[in-house]
């Protein structure tokens, strides 16, 4: 009788459980090589004339993060950033994009201010609302629907299963960044998305040490090889040290995700009954607004990233903005710092860091959950609230 199939958690943990053929050794070797013999005939039957895009070091990282996506194919980016510009640079003038009005900041800017410029249509709606999506997709015109979900900093929840039914039937394709949820919690291939995107700086590398970025397509499309076209000529590939941390920080993937999504959960719970916070943004709270949507498409929690809206203070007649800076002033233990997703816990007052046109309201701290003790990651919060108040 055939073994069964392994478990996701397992394909991760020994990153598909692949050895070094000369030396046996179960961690792979860095290849540093930038380029590689030819044959005598000159043909590259090794598969790999330069390491730019060819780089061995790339194989087992994208190899596991195909498997963990259930998709066909993944590439290696530089950058977040890199991963999800290439997707769009694969389009083509006069393109219709649709993007969520809620996303990362630094491509929604990107998109305003650079996209538009090589005459892609950028619209934003609110793609939580699928009537909205229905009213704003323009069949045989749309070319890609941008997901995020959930989507920094307020963590709005969108059906992904939904949006890809009424995005494939305009004859669009759906591209979801996932770097929150993880293929942990969820696989949007397998939801009838096309492309997933993940910022691999944050989870999946999990140690705040890895610049880096993927994508991972459901079936090798044209698109997906226009894609790889602009990785290779544009250039914005992952160095060989990188790429091997990157496939090291993917072998904890699953319990540094899990235990974030435990903490997560117990501390959005907590503050969501605090008099000193007026809102707890979390899709695993009854009261969230996407909640029952996060829990059809989200297993095993609903991730480590949660924000938190605090009450102006009471003694000073101080603005809710005001106490929101005077809370991440005081912390000790939560790290004021951008990012997310390592095993450190971070705190982060968003408008401040992402100005003019942001949608994070002033009085909004952005937590990243890392994988300390919950009730140490409370007392400290509670401690910062009560001084910010004083």
């Amino acid at each position: 009788m055939a073994a069964k199939p392994v478990k996701p958690a397992s394909i991760a943990a020994q990153a598909l459980g692949w050895v070094d053929d000369k030396t046996r050794a179960i961690v792979l070797p860095i290849h540093t090589s930038t380029t590689f013999i030819r044959d005598a005939d000159n043909q590259y039957r090794s598969g790999r004339g330069y390491a730019r895009d060819q780089n061995p070091t790339f194989d087992q990282a994208e190899a596991v993060l195909t498997a963990l996506e259930g998709g066909r194919a993944s590439l290696l980016f530089a950058s977040g950033m890199a991963a999800a510009t290439a997707v769009f640079q694969s389009l083509a003038p006069d393109d219709h994009v649709l993007a969520p009005q809620v996303m990362y900041w630094s491509l929604r800017n990107w998109l305003m201010n650079f996209a538009t410029h090589w005459g892609l249509r950028v619209e934003f709606i609110d793609m939580g609302n699928p009537d909205e999506l229905r009213r704003a997709i323009r069949p045989g015109k749309t070319r890609l629907v941008w997901i995020e979900t959930p989507a920094n900093p307020l963590w709005t929840i969108t059906d992904i299963a939904v949006s890809c039914d009424i995005a494939h039937a305009a004859g669009a394709v759906v591209a979801v960044d996932s770097t929150v949820a993880t293929p942990v919690l969820t696989r949007p291939l397998a939801l009838g998305a096309d492309i997933v995107m993940h910022s691999a700086t944050k989870y999946l590398n999990g140690h705040s040490d890895v610049i880096a970025g993927t994508l991972t397509t459901r079936e090798e499309s044209a698109m997906w090889a226009r894609i790889k076209t602009v990785r290779a000529q544009i250039g914005g590939v992952l160095g060989s040290f990188e790429a091997w941390l990157l496939t090291r920080g993917m072998r904890t993937l699953f319990p540094r995700v899990l235990g974030a999504c435990a903490s997560a959960q117990a501390i959005a719970g907590h503050f969501a009954r605090h008099p000193l916070v007026a809102e707890v943004l979390y899709p695993g709270l009854p009261s969230f607004h996407g909640n029952a949507v996060a829990a059809k498409q989200m297993h095993g929690g609903f991730a480590g990233m949660l924000s938190i809206r605090v009450r102006g203070s009471r003694k000073t007649s101080g603005s809710g903005e005001s106490a929101a800076i005077a809370t991440a002033a005081n912390v000790e233990l939560w790290k004021r710092a951008t990012s997310l997703g390592g095993v450190e816990s971070l705190i982060e007052h968003r408008a401040s860091v992402e100005g003019a046109g942001t949608p994070a309201p002033g009085d909004l701290l952005r937590l990243s959950v890392g994988i300390e003790d919950t009730n140490d990651l409370i007392d400290d919060l509670e401690h910062a609230l009560e001084l910010a108040q004083s």
